[in-house]
């Protein structure tokens, strides 16, 4: 019997705390459904079956370590476990071996989770399409022989596969969002310094990257946030953990939501991914919010100016070493060398200059939270592409300019770091919905998201 396959986390770890489970069997059940179904090409570096299912009998016979505890998971081939390969999707990585876990695995380590091995991704994270030299592409888990999205592509099929039950990811630019909205699951961005970093290299400049869950209920994310997030000493900031379990379950009634649909206009949407997404946001309405259309509340060129100059000097300052290596170099996708050269190129006034719209749009957005306690877009601007395509090259009949260039619509969010989290819509064509929250409000976003997931 593997029904416990289709189970949430909350009712696994339950189970498994009560005996109802053993994680042996789930671990067994785990990998016969790998074997099954992962031709998807979501889960990599899969480890040994023998010493898997050691660990899994093992911690059937200690006392519970926490909430995790006997829970396969597989990680996020950017983040470091201990002892496994973190290839990042490049050959300039491949097969070399992590020494140490990075914090947030950690934590999910101590809280009993047992890793099977890793979800592919793409190159370095770069674009929202999950392929690369090392290990191929990831297959999208609801539109066979298209894109998962990314970078936690991997993540979002292997969840919405029943190969697992919950996913570590980290987002950028959409990739906690946008593979969940077109792979049927959530993923939240938590607001920054919720879930800690590595405490490695300049930790003053503030980042665009967080890391957070993904999962296929609201809970689910709630329980796994719980496990990532709270502050490390190691590092300068940061933001405590909360009880989100606790404070999930909330009367939504009244809540304003601004649904902000293509911000005015600005983003080129392809047909079909609004009236979507304006089908999704008429949920929050039975749920007795309040939804209103908003003017956009920034001028989007200048937020894709501030983004695309503080992206590349970020990724510049990341991969510039690789890149200064003739041998290494060759092996970047072209898409890396073209960030990576345009960050090099940034000089200290432009990047200034970036700065300070970021600012000003975070202050726009502070006043739109007067009024409104959400605002709303759709996780995308277009719906899963062929999986051959590098990225879509125009949308709309609007010509993409760059390879991230269509999911434009997810920086307003990234830029300044808000909680947000990504539900998907029911629908014939994969699409989700952003809910982002006021700073540092990640709780009231995911009772929005509680109270959506009861009447999806």
């Amino acid at each position: 019997m593997t029904d416990f396959l289709e189970w949430d986390a909350h009712r696994l770890s339950a189970a498994i705390a009560a005996g109802i489970v053993s994680s042996a069997d789930l671990m067994r059940a785990t990998l016969d459904r790998i074997t099954e179904r992962n031709s998807v090409n979501a889960i990599v570096s899969l480890r040994d079956e023998d010493a898997l299912m050691a660990e899994a009998r093992e911690a059937d016979l200690i006392p519970a370590k926490g909430p995790l505890h006997g829970i396969p998971i597989a990680v996020k081939d950017l983040a470091n476990v201990a002892g496994l390969p973190t290839s990042m999707g490049s050959p300039v990585f491949a097969g070399q071996p992590a020494p140490a876990s990075d914090v947030m695995v950690q934590r999910m380590q101590d809280a009993g989770a047992i890793f099977i091995g890793k979800t592919n991704t793409p190159e370095f994270g770069l674009g929202s399409h999950t392929y690369n030299a090392v290990f191929g592409a990831t297959e999208n888990a609801l539109v066979p022989g298209c894109s998962a999205g990314g970078s936690s592509g991997g993540a979002a099929v292997a969840l919405a596969t029943r190969m697992v039950c919950l996913a570590d990811g980290s987002d950028m630019m959409g990739s906690l969002r946008n593979p969940a909205g077109w792979n049927g699951v959530y993923g939240m961005r938590p607001s920054w310094g919720r879930v800690p970093g590595e405490p490695v290299g300049d930790m003053f400049a503030h980042p665009l990257a967080t890391n957070g869950p993904m999962a296929r209920c609201p809970r689910d994310i709630a329980l796994l946030l719980e496990v990532q997030a709270g502050l490390n000493r190691h590092q300068p900031y940061g933001l405590p953990a909360e009880r989100y379990q606790e404070k999930m379950q909330a009367d939504v009634t009244g809540r304003r939501i601004a649904w902000l649909g293509d911000w005015g206009g600005a983003y080129p949407m392809e047909p079909g991914v609004l009236d979507t997404a304006a089908a999704g946001v008429a949920m929050f309405e039975e749920l007795g919010c309040v939804v209103e259309d908003v003017p956009a509340p920034f001028d989007a060129s200048a937020l894709w100016h501030a983004w695309i100059t503080l992206r590349s000097w970020a990724v510049a300052a990341k991969l510039g070493p690789i890149y200064a290596q003739s041998d290494q170099r060759d092996f970047l996708k072209p898409e890396a060398v073209w960030e990576i050269e345009r960050g090099l190129s940034l000089t200290g006034a432009e990047i200034q200059k970036a700065s300070a719209i970021r600012s000003d749009w975070f202050r726009a957005a502070t006043k739109l939270f007067e009024t409104y306690d959400a605002f709303v877009l759709p996780t995308a601007q277009c719906f899963p592409f062929p999986i051959d395509w590098d990225w879509p090259k125009s949308i709309g009949g609007v010509t993409m300019d760059t390879y991230h260039r269509w999911m434009e619509v997810v920086i307003p969010v990234s830029l300044i770091g808000l909680p947000c989290l990504a539900v998907p819509i029911p629908s014939v064509r994969p699409m989700g919905l952003q809910i982002a929250g006021r700073p540092r409000d990640d709780t009231s976003v995911l009772q929005l998201g509680g109270a959506w997931h009861g009447i999806y």
